[in-house]
């Protein structure tokens, strides 16, 4: 029987950033488009960390029955460790998703936008079949595609939408940021895994490209954040205060680029969750300097 500690592991905090930056960065955008809705946030917010927390649930089962897990580097998991039984592991996973999809739905009738109802069932599809089902995607390298669309462009511009009722560059390019970061997040996870996911058949993304390959996307992705922090500060120039971001993010790479493989990985994992979550705090706070300077 599993330990509230190690449920909660299990939940993968290092990687909910990932689901807290673009709804940041979403209703600032929508602040700028003279929309901005708290409430709508926050069930916003709501439906990011449920999916996220569910994907990272429904990934545990499902690796665990797989026997993807039975051998790690990083910490062990509910079913690959032995700590959960599967069919418990895949009912918290359906409990989150059940509560993303009822903040969703609060959501989408606050917002009068119903066809977002089918993004929302799109987005749950999306987060159960990545390891999921008989042809899991994130077995064939399209698990950065898939974070990069729905913890990128769907969830910031979703944010945006439905507060804003329209979509801007601003909040385009700050959703190709806090994208490219949460994909990062996944390929510093795959880089760390790629023996044991070799070994298991996981062919994700790492495992396809190689190890040296991998670092050098990872060092791509932590760059392209701050391509599009040069594009929002065209029409805000405040938002330059978010390139602070970057000192950290340079470290990271040094890191990776080193060659650290193994648990060494770990802290790269939790340091990219939180340079995606402080750039979009900084890009906020950018958008805030905006606002009240005018």
């Amino acid at each position: 029987m599993a330990t509230l500690r190690q449920w909660v592991h299990g939940a993968r905090p290092r990687t909910l950033p990932a689901a807290v930056a673009p709804v940041i960065v979403g209703t600032a955008a929508a602040a700028l488009a003279g929309g901005m809705d708290l409430p709508r946030a926050a069930l916003a917010l709501v439906v990011a960390l449920a999916l996220q927390v569910g994907v990272n649930y429904a990934n545990d089962y499902s690796d665990g029955i797989r026997g993807t897990d039975d051998h790690r580097t990083g910490p062990a998991r509910l079913v690959g460790g032995g700590l959960a039984a599967p069919g418990a592991v895949r009912a918290a996973a359906f409990v989150a998703f059940a509560l993303g999809c009822l903040a969703g739905l609060a959501l989408v009738w606050l917002a009068g936008a119903w066809w977002l109802v089918v993004v929302g069932a799109l987005s749950v599809l999306a987060a159960w079949r990545y390891t999921g089902g008989s042809s899991p995607y994130g077995y064939r390298g399209l698990g950065e595609v898939y974070v990069f669309l729905f913890f990128g462009l769907v969830a910031t511009l979703g944010t945006q939408w439905t507060q804003a009722g329209r979509l801007t560059s601003f909040g385009i390019a700050g959703a190709v940021g806090v994208g490219s970061l949460a994909t990062a997040i996944l390929v510093a996870n795959n880089l760390r895994d790629i023996p044991t996911d070799r070994v298991a058949g996981k062919r994700t993304l790492a495992v396809r490209l190689g190890d040296p390959r991998t670092r050098m996307l990872y060092a791509v992705l932590l760059g392209v954040p701050f391509l599009a922090l040069a594009v929002m500060a065209l029409s805000v120039p405040w938002v330059v205060v978010a390139f602070a971001a970057a000192i950290p993010a340079v470290r990271l790479v040094t890191i990776v680029r080193g060659g650290s493989s193994g648990p060494a990985l770990v802290p790269v994992l939790a340091g990219t969750g939180v340079v995606d979550i402080g750039y979009a705090v900084l890009v906020a706070v950018g958008v805030a300097l905006a606002l009240f300077s005018r």
